[in-house]
């Protein structure tokens, strides 16, 4: 297998666009060659399978959110509701913003359910996650428990499911109205 990790980092994120757009059908090895613009076989070079190609999916997507979050700028100021509430438009906006790598971990998701290893290896990836959320909201100061942020994540989750699948559901110019009131009902107030 192929080492070169720009190469092999662009060639996921061609997997990523690939799986959003076509599905688990389309997502063949000459597909992401042809998204990534790299020679017939290059991503047969890099990824041993199928099965290795769509764990390398899913961990992109959370390598790509994590760099495009700024920590230091996310607890500027105070440490309240509003802070909270802004920091969850924001995720909303930045994941919404990357809409193929959620539509990709959907179809990863749903892939799971048919693939043992898929899922214990997104079950860790995503754990992982919501454990880091968790500790880094607990360490910040910001209001809140560990309910707190897991009730935030299931419901964040669904709206951002709701939005980029059928954006007709919650009128786009609410969104940011849905995350305050979501953040509200999580923590209300006193």
């Amino acid at each position: 297998m192929r080492q070169n990790p720009e190469r092999r980092a662009a060639l996921v994120d061609a997997a990523i666009e690939v799986l959003a757009r076509e599905g688990m059908r389309g997502l063949t090895f000459r597909a992401v060659d042809a998204e990534a613009d790299v020679p017939k076989g290059t991503a047969s070079n890099y990824f041993a399978n199928r099965d290795d190609l769509l764990t390398q999916i899913g961990g992109r997507f959370y390598e790509r959110m994590a760099a495009s979050a700024s920590v230091a700028e996310a607890l500027e100021g105070p440490r309240d509701r509003a802070r909270l509430a802004a920091l969850m438009r924001d995720l909303v906006d930045r994941i919404t913003e990357f809409r193929s790598g959620y539509l990709a971990l959907l179809e990863l998701r749903l892939e799971a359910t048919r693939r043992p290893a898929l899922r214990d290896v997104l079950t860790r990836t995503i754990r992982a996650d919501v454990e880091a959320n968790i500790g880094f909201h607990l360490e910040s100061g910001l209001p809140g428990d560990t309910t707190s942020v897991v009730a935030l994540i299931l419901a964040l989750n669904q709206l951002i499911t709701e939005r980029l699948t059928l954006p007709g559901v919650y009128p786009e110019d609410r969104i940011h109205e849905l995350v305050d009131e979501l953040v509200d009902r999580v923590l209300p107030a006193g």
